[in-house]
């Protein structure tokens, strides 16, 4: 022990320190200290000198042997032996904190230990009694350890392990009823209402002894009106239909503290959804700001800060002030982060800080006032025992704070004074920004009868959804001012906007990051897809804020590892399908955005959106096996692999492209499944490969992932919808024509049992290699180029997919050119270079093809990010037209179009020259 009180009367300090004989001389000077300025302490001093002087030399050793005396006591001396145990506790807890050696973490911790010890051990006692008396049918004795079901909450300071001296606790009481018989319902909710009762009542009576601690059960759902414990299921239906934002934030410190610990963890996960919402909650913000406003009113704690009276919790720049910070943040991010979800406040902040949610200067400052806080509040509470948190008004009162802190009373009223107005400065404008606009409104004069219908909208119906806007609105305006076409953009921004089926958490959103209205301006006047897919899922805006919205591209492996990690915290498959869903949008939005504003060409955005594709079709197929196999069994043989085709196969892919696949099984020499209800081989395979498709393609809450198409399995779609490895190797070997060993060049295994994977492309190899008759082939890829021409023709000149010397035409091409060569090569560039390679195909002409191919390619890429239909430059705006321009690279429209005019012929003569001319189309 280090550090000793000065003793504001000395005398009775000298009275308790001579209660204590044969105390060292360092204790001795320590109790004089305490008891001379605490009445409260002097008592405790006085009532247990013999075991103070016995447990000194190993204060945390006596503590723990007090708390964890409490299992054992008899029902007969629970009341007075938890009294004695509270006094001990509290008195060698309170001279460590005194004398130094103990931090707060540890003070609060022990306070917290005997809270929850206390109420496990009268729980406990109550239940056995009932059981005893047959008051809670089909328990017996068994029973006991778990009371019956029973569990305890414990909320607020309690359940974050920071009690103070005095607290009360706060308690949410609740029992598992899937224990009981339904018949024996009633019953049993009487039986665990008594029990909690006589445990309250036992806790927070004071005897001749004292009392051991108040109770609290108001946190409870509905307390006005229902029981002090609830049937859990009640519960739980009350927070998923009524719960409300100071409820969400109770439950952040919630913790399972006495009786069936396993049931309150389980309780606790089914409230996961209702605490930790899955999207970024700025709403939260604005709920934390009038709950913040409803305290000072009621307790009267606003106004000037004046140290004396002030109240050290609820006031202005207090306790109170920091957790609702901590805890704000923690509601905002906390869904999207499990990092983030801590219960006591000092590591919430730390949380916060590595996250980057708050900078770590800001997190140090208010861990290190909370701590003071909370110690002057233990010194208010230690010299009488009493639940206030308000600095003395007396000079006496002072006096004695100031020596329990071994400070003169000036100093102590300057620190606290300091750090209070430190805190506010910190927390107040987080809560409550200056709402002036740092950009004046640009005088433009905006279409009125456009702002007029702005309130029918169904975002901005809601009163609280109307207000946050109206604050939004005129940075909103000035901002759709200084673009170039303001009308144009407030058009698009009209069309967001309708399309909103919601408003609050997406205003609150750019009201706490006004930075996200640039990149909404931007996206709206430039890409009406890409705005109309915000309007219906604004969330992704989260990614934006998440940390790592600019950082490099992680590549495929990482996101696949990122996506089955998130989806093995998911237990319901349709979660975890609506999981990937939100997931798969935030990761294509972030392509998109990157594309948009030019910090990734075409070619690049194409690569990004295939990682995507891939990993998601790899991270989900684990899950629809295992799903399938709890029915039908684990798949028979070595189980199958998913084929990548076209695009995905090539590894490059728009922002609306859908998936070619083929699925490949081996069932060796099985038959038939083996799980609850079998089946044959091919079904098996077959419905299994129906579910993929449906897990893919389903429109579930979170929208769908991809269209899939499979035409390009043998026998199209003629044929079964997956294909057995042997069907596989005959039919390419004896039956595939030319068109689909040129679609084998594109094909790639992305997901599914890796020996199955490894032949697939041994095999591919193989077919690919083999010998052909180049005439024979080149004449086929004659006919079938003909086919296509007469099949479609091109929408115009921003139709850079379909016609002759286009990317459909010169992929066709390139193909061929990997045939021919025998190479396994899939991208488009690798094809022309091996038709260069067998001798088919010139240097130059492949270079022109490869030009071409790149300027269509960064045509359709763009076209596709701007739109779902075929542009036209009418169509497209401004802001579309630029951002071609800049992808492109070309200077206006104009000169993008003749560059375009210009590689469509060079590339139509090019391949001409190179196919058997046909007589006739």
């Amino acid at each position: 022990m280090t550090r000793m009180p000065r003793s504001y009367d000395r005398d009775l300090g000298a009275e308790a320190r001579a209660a204590v004989p044969g105390a060292s001389a360092e204790l001795a000077q320590l109790v004089e200290g305490a008891a001379g300025s605490s009445p409260y302490l002097r008592a405790l001093i006085e009532a247990e000198a013999d075991w103070l002087i016995e447990a000194a030399d190993d204060p945390g050793t006596a503590v723990a042997a007090c708390i964890d005396g409490l299992a054992e006591l008899a029902p007969d001396r629970l009341k007075a032996g938890l009294r004695q145990a509270k006094r001990r506790v509290a008195l060698m807890t309170a001279l460590a904190d005194l004398a130094g050696a103990w931090p707060l973490e540890r003070v609060t911790g022990s306070l917290t230990e005997l809270g929850g010890r206390a109420c496990d051990a009268v729980l406990k006692s109550e239940i056995a009694t009932l059981i005893r008396r047959k008051k809670l049918p089909g328990m017996t004795g068994d029973d006991v350890a778990t009371a019956g079901g029973l569990f305890v909450l414990a909320m607020g300071k309690m359940g974050a392990h920071e009690l103070n001296y005095s607290s009360d606790i706060d308690l949410i009481c609740l029992f598992d009823e899937t224990r009981f018989d339904p018949d024996d319902f009633y019953e049993a909710r009487q039986g665990m209402v008594r029990a909690t009762r006589n445990m309250c009542s036992l806790l927070s009576e004071r005897t001749a002894d004292g009392y051991v601690f108040r109770t609290d059960l108001r946190l409870r759902p509905d307390p006005a009106v229902t029981p002090v414990c609830m049937a859990a299921e009640a519960a739980e239906r009350y927070y998923e239909s009524l719960g409300r934002t100071w409820e969400r934030a109770a439950y952040i410190k919630a913790r399972p503290a006495a009786g069936d610990i396993a049931a309150g963890e389980r309780f606790l996960k089914t409230l996961t959804p209702f605490v930790w919402r899955r999207h970024l909650d700025f709403a939260a913000i604005q709920d934390a700001h009038d709950m913040r406003l409803r305290i000072r009113e009621t307790k009267g704690t606003g106004g000037a800060l004046t140290i004396p009276g002030h109240d050290m919790k609820l006031g202005r720049g207090g306790i109170r002030e920091i957790e609702f910070f901590t805890q704000t943040r923690q509601l905002i991010a906390g869904g999207r982060d499990a990092g983030l979800r801590q219960r006591e406040t000092v590591a919430g902040l730390a949380a916060l800080a590595e996250k980057g949610w708050i900078p770590p200067e800001v997190a140090d400052q208010l861990s290190d006032h909370y701590r003071a806080h909370r110690e002057v509040e233990h010194r208010i509470q230690m010299v009488n025992d009493a639940q206030t948190h308000k600095v003395p008004q007396s000079e006496e009162g002072i006096a004695r704070i100031a020596c329990l802190m071994d400070m003169e009373p000036a100093e102590l009223l300057g620190k606290i004074a300091d750090r209070l107005g430190e805190v506010h400065a910190l927390t107040e404008d987080f809560f409550a920004p200056d709402q002036t606009p740092n950009n004046a409104e640009r005088p433009v004069d905006f279409d009125a009868g456009i702002l007029a219908r702005w309130p029918t909208y169904p975002a901005l119906r809601s009163q609280r959804a109307q207000q946050i806007f109206d604050r939004l609105r005129p940075e909103l305006l000035a901002r759709l001012g200084r673009t170039s076409k303001p009308e144009e953009a407030l058009i698009a921004l009209d069309g967001f906007l309708s399309g909103l089926p919601a408003g609050v958490q997406l205003f609150s959103l750019f009201e706490a990051n006004t930075q996200l209205i640039d990149l909404l301006v931007d996206i709206v006047g430039t890409s009406p897809a890409l705005a109309g897919h915000l309007s219906r899922n604004a969330g992704v805006f989260d990614a934006v804020i998440g940390g790592d919205f600019f950082s490099d591209w992680p590549g495929v492996d990482a996101l696949q590892a990122e996506l089955s990690r998130l989806l093995r915290r998911e237990t319901d498959y349709e979660t975890q399908l609506d999981t990937a869903r939100r997931w798969t949008k935030e990761w294509h939005f972030r392509i998109g955005v990157h594309h948009l504003r030019g910090l990734a060409d075409a070619e690049t955005a194409g690569g990004q959106y295939a990682d995507l594709a891939s990993a998601v079709i790899a991270a989900i197929c684990p899950l629809v096996v295992r799903q399938f196999a709890l029915r039908h069994g684990d798949p028979p043989g070595r189980g199958a692999a998913v084929l990548g085709m076209g695009s995905l196969g090539a590894g490059r892919l728009n922002a609306m492209s859908d998936l070619d696949l083929i699925v490949i099984y081996d069932p060796l020499e099985a038959d038939a499944s083996d799980g609850k209800r079998p089946l044959a081989t091919r079904t098996y395979y077959a419905r299994m490969t129906q579910a993929l498709i449906t897990a893919i393609t389903a429109q579930m809450s979170q929208g769908r992932l991809y269209e899939v198409d499979m035409r390009l399995r043998p026998s199209g779609n003629q044929g079964p919808v997956a294909t057995s490895w042997s069907s596989f190797q005959n039919y390419q070997k004896d039956e595939a024509w030319v068109w689909e060993h040129l679609a084998l060049t594109r094909a790639r295994v992305i997901a599914g049992v890796e020996g199955l994977a490894t032949d697939i492309e041994g095999f591919r190899q193989q077919v690919l290699s083999s010998p052909r008759d180049r005439a024979q082939v080149l004449q086929q890829v004659a006919e079938m180029r003909a086919k296509i021409a007469g099949a479609k023709s091109p929408d115009g000149i921003w139709d850079a997919k379909i016609g002759a010397g286009r990317m459909q035409d010169i992929e066709l091409v390139a193909q061929t050119g990997a045939l021919l060569a025998g190479s396994d090569a899939r991208d488009v560039r690798s094809g022309l270079q091996a038709a260069v390679a067998c001798g088919w195909m010139g240097d130059a002409d492949a270079a022109r093809l490869t030009e071409c191919y790149d300027l269509c390619w960064s045509v359709q890429t763009s076209a596709r990010l701007l739109s779902g239909q075929t542009l036209t430059l009418a169509g497209m705006g401004e802001g579309g037209a630029a951002f071609l321009c800049r992808s492109t690279g070309y200077e206006t429209p104009d000169a993008l179009g003749a560059a375009l005019e210009t590689a469509y012929g060079d590339a139509a003569a090019v391949i001409a020259g190179l196919l058997p001319q046909e007589d006739e189309p």
